[in-house]
């Protein structure tokens, strides 16, 4: 029996050690963490259970050698939470086939969160096809999971070619400043198919994925940083789809009491302002997590708290565009929003949007489309959807954040904001072009303006309809979106039966 202890011990020493001293070494040089010192940084000390340590490829043919990938499960915060991470000291951390099948399995069988921490150079081309298939049954568990537990993705190293497509096909993406690249060919394949020289960081670094093509949720200088940011997102979502939101006891004081919003949202309709002032403002603690900092940054999401519930925000940023709605804007509010409906996160959505940005090149990209793609995201949300207007909703902007025949569920507005086509000076332009062209034009415009603002555009007119539930107080709206919460906490809807919609992707 001692000797298969020994054994036994041996073959945990080698699993431990990865790829060896010298290859652990060199993971250090590089200012990254080693696969196993990520997991205990994610987890509650001791409580990380390893599954899977023993697997090798190699262990009955020429000795056993550890597989390139840690999985196991343990507990965040009080809650269980599954977890991959590639280990680059072993074979670069390219997946190999006996490893595809240690991902994601337990996760969903449990309804538990998975986080995954991706270092890899990609399939192991050693073993040709094998290795592809691995990466394929990934990609199958990366959708069959999807909509059912929340699935995150830390970049802390390469994802070149097909490791990739998993951590894009999960529900956030963290990246590491100088450290993350993400890319489907790397540099020398781009430079011997287009002639372009380019470095790793600048074809699939943050600057790329973080602030242009959106692929990366979250930037940080370091991985310790980046794990407890991922810590934290973990407390704002539930483990499971057939979950509420965890919950966090508040407990409001005199300092807690919030402003008017008169006195952070300027007279001034054309002035810009932070929304995330008014965000901040609002929340239990002040405190807003956001999500896609760096990206489309003429709308704002991310969670907070409200009376101690989590929710989701939605927001027109009138710092950034005066809060117009493009084709990013569009399809990070739309991704976030179908997040949120698929994990039973209730949305509030502040409104301050003059409309879509109009341009040839929003036109030709398809602005259509992608705007599209907001509008079927707040409509097929069935979660409690709360909207609060600002100052400004005009046009088709004003129908796709969460208005009344988009079913939301109680749509307020402050005694100072516009709903309308388009603004007044605009309106005027149009209807009364006779008038404005004649001898008596340019005395006539102030009155006209005027009276197109008392007449259709004040919030009065839509509540007379029933498009605005309540026109409220600016030191009324935290009150109020909790006291809509409370009213919506057991909200049941759903849609006509089918197998899915077709959404304008």
């Amino acid at each position: 029996m001692s000797k298969q202890f020994d054994q036994f011990n041996k073959l945990t020493d080698l699993a431990l050690e990865g790829g060896g001293s010298k290859r652990l070494a060199a993971q250090k040089d590089k200012g990254k963490l080693t696969a196993r010192e990520r997991i205990d940084l994610l987890f509650d000390e001791g409580s990380f259970n390893e599954i899977g340590r023993l697997v090798s490829f190699e262990y009955l043919s020429s000795g056993f050698r550890p597989s390139s990938v840690i999985t196991g499960y343990g507990i965040v915060n009080g809650r269980k939470v599954f977890v991959y991470s590639q280990d680059f000291t072993i074979d670069g951390g390219a997946l190999s086939a006996e490893a595809a099948s240690k991902i994601l399995d337990l996760a969903l069988d449990n309804g538990c969160p998975v986080v995954g921490f991706i270092d890899s150079g990609g399939a192991k081309i050693q073993e040709g096809v094998f290795s592809l298939s691995g990466y394929s049954s990934i990609f199958e568990k990366n959708i069959a999971c999807s909509g059912v537990i929340p699935q995150i993705s830390a970049i802390f190293g390469p994802a070149a070619g097909g490791a990739t497509y998993s951590p894009a096909l999960t529900d956030f993406i963290f990246m590491v400043d100088e450290v993350s690249q993400m890319y489907i060919t790397g540099p020398d394949v781009v430079k011997a198919v287009t002639g372009e020289n380019v470095s790793h960081q600048e074809l699939g670094g943050v600057e790329t994925h973080a602030f242009k093509s959106g692929v990366s949720h979250f930037v940080h200088d370091d991985e310790p940083s980046s794990i407890a940011a991922i810590k934290e997102l973990l407390g704002f979502i539930p483990q499971n789809n057939m979950e509420n939101p965890p919950k966090d006891f508040f407990e409001s004081s005199d300092t807690d009491k919030t402003q008017g919003l008169d006195q952070i949202i300027p007279e001034d309709k054309f002035a810009g302002y932070n929304v995330i002032d008014v965000i901040s403002n609002t929340l239990d603690g002040s405190q807003f997590y956001e999500i896609h900092k760096n990206f489309a940054r003429n709308v704002v999401v991310g969670f907070g708290r409200l009376d101690g519930n989590s929710v989701g925000i939605v927001a027109n940023q009138p710092e950034v565009m005066a809060g117009s709605l493009d084709i990013d804007a569009s399809n990070k509010a739309a991704r976030f929003v179908r997040f949120c409906d698929a994990f039973n996160i209730p949305l509030i959505t502040f409104i301050d949007v003059p409309g879509f940005m109009p341009g040839v090149s929003q036109e030709s990209s398809g602005i259509i489309r992608h705007g599209a793609k907001l509008i079927y995201a707040y409509a097929e949300a069935s979660v409690p959807k709360i909207s609060i207007i600002l100052r400004k909703a005009y046009g088709g902007a004003y129908i796709v954040m969460s208005s009344k025949n988009l079913r939301g569920d109680i749509n307020y507005a402050l005694p100072f904001s516009e709903i309308a086509v388009m603004g007044a000076e605009g309106a005027v332009n149009i209807i009364n072009r006779k008038e404005l062209n004649s001898d008596e034009g340019n005395s006539l415009r102030e009155k006209l303006v005027s009276e197109y603002q008392e007449k259709l555009m004040n919030p009065f007119v839509a509540a007379s309809k029933g498009l605005i539930d309540e026109v409220i107080e600016t030191d009324s709206v935290r009150d109020k979106l909790i006291s809509a919460l409370q009213i919506l906490e057991n909200k049941r809807e759903s849609l006509p039966f089918k197998k899915h919609g077709n959404i304008p992707l």
